[in-house]
């Protein structure tokens, strides 16, 4: 533990809406949901607005619908959302070495490691000031962007009080004071414990931190097992002392689709995981890794959800060999019901391959002539998509159906803009992307 307030964890407030909300000056204040659109799709981020009604993340679009019917559901655009993260992430790694990025929107920040002429003491008078000058340049950097900060001895205390004063919040937790920050919060709190863990511990009459921290440590190990018990008795004491680490180790790489309608072809089913095979092969060589266990997930129709792995005595970073063993692995399963998810993932992961372990010409697989599947089917004017038009300028879409796309013409410079309707394949529209997107993506935990 350290004696000092030195780990500051920053969470950028409903990103994906946030960055949404950024762009489109007409949905400012307003209800916005990015995710899945269609009648499968998933929640990614909600906005503050939508959040009223009860819409969070990893809800079903369908439900979200139901919840807040006129709130504007968009498909997403991962270029924007990149983009926003490199500014801020490029700002972190200004301020300190140290800089552990958890995902898009989210990072620990060494404090100890800043600029000694910006952050002469980390006293927390000190600190504070520090972070309230950080959240301004987040805003300045990405165009108003807000982000809720906390700062503590630990990275576990950290991420805790980056949710005490959210959105655009900061809390710093003095030393000494963890505990009593601690005690009166549900046992949910602490990483780990879920669902699952959280009735076992209800069970056992314990509900709070300050009932975990009562209860000895034999007695933690015998409800949840001697690894994530250990972890629950130091975690309710505030004893952390993982370090910040400006590289993290990724554990997998993989990808996975959802399906509009149920697939039953066996072959397309295969060519799917082909393609899944291509992207996660792409991305481990991107990153210089390679993986020796490779992992297929397939959900049913009556959403049982099945998964198969095999483990190659040598890590791999093969396209081919990703995409052979995947669609091996779905010989072993019983498909016939339907199918709506498919997944594959590589783990098991290392910086280094073995040449030719197959003693064969590794190769990209030849493409298969399948139909697209529902889900993959190119949708070119998806709500929420950049366009642009020969002579109104910049919009996005407003929405598109039966030959039609409405796209209201505004960006994040302009006020609030016109809404024109036009036809699909009107050879003065077009999708708009930037010249230089930013292509880094930060590798699956």
């Amino acid at each position: 533990m350290r004696n000092t307030a030195s780990v500051l964890h920053l969470d950028l407030d409903a990103f994906f809406a946030s960055v949404e909300q950024r762009d489109k000056p007409s949905l400012r204040g307003k209800p916005v949901v990015v995710g899945g659109t269609g009648g499968r799709g998933v929640v990614a981020t909600a906005s503050y607005e939508a959040r009223v009604f009860g819409v969070r993340s990893a809800m079903s679009t369908r439900e979200a619908r139901s919840r807040c019917g006129h709130a504007a559901f968009l498909s997403g655009r991962f270029h924007a959302y990149r983009e926003a993260s490199h500014q801020v992430m490029t700002l972190l790694r200004s301020v300190s070495p140290l800089v552990e990025p958890l995902s898009l929107d989210e990072a620990f920040v060494d404090l100890a490691q800043a600029d000694p002429a910006e952050l002469p003491d980390l006293g927390v008078a000190s600190v504070t000031t520090y972070a309230e000058r950080l959240r301004e340049r987040v805003a300045e950097v990405t165009g108003g962007l807000t982000a809720s900060v906390g700062i503590g001895t630990s990275k576990f205390i950290a991420k805790v009080a980056s949710e005490l004063d959210k959105p655009d919040g900061l809390t710093v937790v003095p030393p000494g004071t963890e505990r009593d920050l601690l005690r009166p919060m549900s046992a949910t709190v602490i990483p780990g414990v879920g669902p699952a863990t959280a009735e076992r511990l209800r069970r056992a009459g314990i509900l709070t931190v300050a009932d975990i921290e009562a209860t000895g440590l034999d007695d933690l190990v015998g409800l949840v097992g001697k690894a994530h018990g250990a972890g629950l008795h130091s975690l309710a004491r505030a004893r952390d002392d993982r370090p910040v680490v400006a590289e993290r180790e990724a554990k997998s790489v993989s990808s996975e689709g959802t399906y509009e309608t149920d697939l039953t072809d066996r072959r397309l089913m295969e060519g799917l995981l082909t393609r899944q095979a291509g992207e996660v092969a792409t991305r481990l060589r991107k990153h210089g890794l390679a993986g020796r266990t490779v992992t297929i997930k397939v959900r049913l129709h009556d959403f049982t959800t099945l998964g198969r792995s095999t483990t190659l005595p040598e890590p791999t970073d093969s396209t081919a060999v990703v995409a052979r063993l995947a669609r091996r692995l779905l010989t072993d399963l019983d498909t016939s019901g339907g199918v709506r998810l498919l997944g594959v993932g590589v783990s098991g992961l290392a910086d280094w391959i073995q040449d030719d372990l197959f003693g064969e010409t590794e190769d990209e697989p030849e493409p298969l002539d399948l139909p697209e599947a529902p889900s993959t089917r190119r949708v070119v004017y998806a709500p929420g998509l950049d366009v642009v038009h020969d002579e109104m300028g910049r919009g996005w879409v407003w929405g598109s159906g039966r030959g039609v796309v409405t796209v209201r013409f505004e960006t994040a410079e302009t006020p609030p803009g016109p809404v024109r309707s036009f036809a699909v394949d009107d050879a003065a529209l077009r999708l708009w992307l930037p010249d230089n997107p930013v292509t880094e993506e930060p590798v699956a935990p």
